[in-house]
């Protein structure tokens, strides 16, 4: 018996023990593989602040050394905005 994804995936890649059937445990790979959300796309915000530092130059240690209106005019000098780097 044929179930409903075998004309789409078997006989494919997706038939990882090449049955021509996709049974519950390639149906997961097929699902995670081509249908899930949960990919490592998230980027912290973390991240993405640091990105933005390394972008224009600047390092996150020597801004933590800086007083606060030295840091500020420095992000401000680089074109991002002091408000995204208050946890300094």
């Amino acid at each position: 018996m044929n179930g409903p994804f075998d004309d789409i995936f078997g006989n494919t890649p997706f038939d990882l023990n090449r049955d021509g059937h996709i049974d519950g445990g390639e149906w997961a790979f097929i699902n995670d593989t081509l249908f899930s959300d949960d990919l490592d796309t998230d980027i912290d915000e973390e991240d993405e602040l640091e990105d933005e530092l390394d972008m224009v130059g600047l390092d996150r240690d020597e801004l933590e050394l800086m007083d606060p209106e030295e840091r500020w005019d420095a992000l401000e000098d680089a074109g991002l905005d002091p408000d995204d780097f208050e946890d300094f």
